[in-house]
């Protein structure tokens, strides 16, 4: 039976997997954990997630519901294991981790032809392959993977927020509710006013980080800025962003803070919390100072520090064909974050075309191209087409998507027509791939 090994067990990976089985395409799944493990990772579980509102907004209207109808309609594993494991957060599709991540594991190794073998690959091997080791690459297998494209990787630095345990929280002094009154109650809110917040601005910006290796160069994706890094923008940044009090009324005062912290439920029992929008580089007692400055977090005790890693991706523009391919060796195809697409959603995608196009080849089938008017080809076009001078990573958003040909200033309107056209494209898509 012909066979592919897919290096990664992460999200792109498992659902690589997943596409290439449901195809009759036997894998040999690789994945390093527990026997070797990462800066990020806790578990030996397959499609691990280090945060719970991982996915992002489940508006249909919305770029990554766009891309979430898309992968659904597809029979991904990824959406299968998010919907099950959901828990409430406003308009954004949480998870709870462990629900999320075990499920996933217990579907794909009761899939026969899916062989998972807990070893790290070194070397990129012979055959065909689908590297899918997302932003955490290992060293030897980057040195495998730069040795064949002849250059140097990008990288660029990606920071996860602090958890805080439920029990700590200050519940007198913080209100529950979502911004503009969507979504319910979903969020807590803890609120400041102009003194708190000066308080706290000076404190972080004061604060010390973890410092990098002097041979590294700190490249940070705008999507997931340290919060310390934005703060030096300006006094003001910070309740423009993450921080900003918008459509949010305190119910003592009956007025919008001067500035805001928001909460999101981390788990389905809600004995957790994640601090929305507080990626950082704070050393740990500096994240305990500082945060607990923020009124509810007098006496927080943190379930997991905010942390930094490298993030690892290849310069798709010079090294992908269409399919995923590598133009140097195209036995060999890439997915996840790796490929320049940036969050988990958008590493799905990749794993699951790349999946599909593997599948369809060693089959003997016709190459497929998706339609660039989707949220999945339009990744595709970015990774692909992009100047490949100065290419940095990008999550799925609108202006990655053709432009209408008839023009309408209705923003709603229009994002509904490109909505509805990219459903449109992607099921006849769907329907060229029914021979496979």
């Amino acid at each position: 039976m012909d066979s592919i090994t897919i290096i990664g067990g992460g999200l792109a990976g498992s659902e690589a997997a997943w596409q290439a089985a449901k195809r009759g395409i036997s894998v040999k799944l690789y994945e390093m954990r527990p026997r070797k493990m990462t800066p990020a990772h806790k578990t030996d579980l397959l499609a691990e997630l280090v945060c719970s509102n991982s996915l992002r907004s489940k508006d249909p209207l919305s770029a990554p519901g766009l891309l979430k109808t898309e992968l659904q309609l597809a029979g991904s594993i990824i959406m299968e294991a998010a919907l099950h494991s959901e828990v409430p957060a406003g308009s954004a599709l949480a998870v709870d981790r462990t629900v999320f991540s075990s499920y996933i594991t217990e579907k794909i190794r009761s899939q026969p032809l899916i062989e998972i073998i807990h070893e790290e690959i070194e070397e990129i091997p012979d055959g065909f392959c689908i590297i899918a080791t997302g932003p955490l690459t290992s060293n030897a297998l980057s040195e495998s993977l730069k040795r064949l494209l002849g250059e140097e990787h990008l990288y660029f630095y990606d920071a996860i927020a602090p958890i805080v345990d439920a029990e700590t929280i200050d519940f007198s002094k913080v209100f529950r509710a979502s911004r503009y009154g969507k979504g319910g109650d979903d969020y807590l809110n803890c609120p400041m006013n102009k003194e708190e917040y000066e308080r706290f601005y000076n404190a972080l910006i004061e604060a010390d980080t973890v410092g990098k290796r002097e041979f590294e160069d700190m490249k940070v994706f705008e999507g997931c800025m340290p919060i310390e890094i934005m703060a030096r923008r300006g006094p003001d940044t910070l309740r423009f962003g993450p921080m900003k009090p918008v459509g949010l009324t305190d119910p003592r005062t009956n007025k919008e803070p001067f500035a805001v912290v928001q909460l999101r439920i981390e788990n389905r029992d809600r004995t957790a919390y994640n601090i929305v929008g507080f990626q950082t580089r704070l050393k740990w007692p500096e994240q305990r100072r500082v945060f607990r400055l923020i009124p509810g977090l007098e006496h927080a005790e943190f379930l997991r520090y905010g942390s930094i890693h490298r993030n690892t991706f290849i310069n798709g523009p010079l090294f992908l064909n269409k399919d995923l391919s590598l133009k140097i060796k195209d036995s060999i195809y890439l997915a996840g974050q790796i490929t320049g697409v940036e969050g988990y959603i958008e590493s799905t995608a990749m794993g699951l075309i790349a999946g599909i196009n593997l599948s369809r080849r060693i089959k003997g089938l016709p190459f497929v191209p998706v339609p660039p008017e989707t949220a999945h080809g339009s990744l595709i076009r970015y990774i692909t087409e992009s100047e490949h001078q100065g290419f940095q990573p990008s999550n799925i958003n609108f202006a990655l998507l053709p432009p209408l040909e008839k023009k309408t200033k209705d923003k709603r309107l229009r994002r509904q027509l490109i909505v509805k056209r990219a459903i449109e494209s992607w099921t006849k898509y769907m329907e060229e791939l029914k021979d496979d």
